[in-house]
């Protein structure tokens, strides 16, 4: 952890994100996790910063809330710590209970903005311990690997229904987007503190669908009008990943093991 700018602090680490859809008869469980928040997090060896965010509908990005989707953001000061996070208790309950689960480990490769005034840095070779092998490895080149970019935003209480107005036109382009293989959105608090974990094949294909169309519609709009009083934007490799999540384009699905891709028969017609 390195001082930024005065008064704004810089967190540099590895990332764990975990995104669940608890079983019907496990959602009061559920609940409770996001009245306790970070705060039962708070133990974890390593961890500087956790988020738990709930979703919206279906794990998607309307404003109708989740009874069962879920969301774990957290930043660690080496991968062995972020791992083990990943294979404890905390996870592991969530994965008991879930009907559908994914779990990835990230090395930060940008960031602009702030989350809570934290700042986010570049992962250091340091802090991927044994994972910094594969990180540094060219084979495919780097705008050829998958990766995740993380946006979140606070928005101010008097513009929120602008910035909705514009919203759902950019998130229905993300779940269509070529070379988009998984998007959920997430929240701190109902419609002002939102955020967005999402996958992408590669570079080409995240850039495509940022500058283009009305992604980039709504982020001119958000800097024109100032909806935000904070955002941040962070740009991660992905390392490891376990797990099953839908494909955004719904058929097929996307079944992650072991860090192993499987596509599965879409649904029938």
């Amino acid at each position: 952890m390195v001082a930024a700018l005065p008064g704004l602090i810089t967190l540099t680490g590895v990332v764990a994100v975990v995104l669940v859809n608890v079983r019907r008869q496990h959602q009061t469980w559920a609940w409770m996790r996001l009245v306790q928040g970070p705060a039962s997090l708070r133990d974890t060896p390593g961890l500087m910063f956790s988020k738990v965010m709930g979703s919206g509908a279906g794990g998607g990005f309307g404003l109708r809330p989740s009874a069962s989707h879920q969301g774990v953001v957290t930043l660690f000061d080496h991968a062995d710590q972020a791992r083990a996070f990943l294979a404890g208790p905390t996870v592991s309950a969530y994965r008991e209970r879930a009907a559908e689960f994914w779990c990835g480990l990230l090395e930060v490769e940008s960031a602009r903005g702030s989350w809570d005034g934290q700042a986010w840095g570049a992962t250091q070779a340091t802090q991927l311990g044994a994972l910094a092998r594969a990180a540094n490895d060219d084979d495919p080149p780097p705008d050829h690997r998958p990766l995740a970019a993380l946006t979140r935003a606070s928005i101010r209480p008097a513009r929120a229904m602008e910035f909705w107005r514009n919203a759902p036109a950019a998130q229905a382009a993300m779940q269509h987007a070529r070379g988009c293989t998984l998007a959920m959105g997430l929240g701190e608090a109902p419609l002002i503190r939102q955020c967005t974990f999402s996958l992408w094949k590669d570079t080409p294909s995240m850039l495509d669908y940022a500058h283009k169309g009305a992604h980039q519609q709504a982020i001119e709009a958000a800097y024109r009008h100032q909806y935000f009083s904070e955002s941040l934007f962070v740009r991660m490799r992905l390392l490891e990943h376990q797990g099953r999540w839908p494909s955004p384009h719904r058929a097929p699905d996307v079944r992650v093991e072991g860090g192993n891709v499987y596509h599965l028969p879409g649904p029938p017609p």
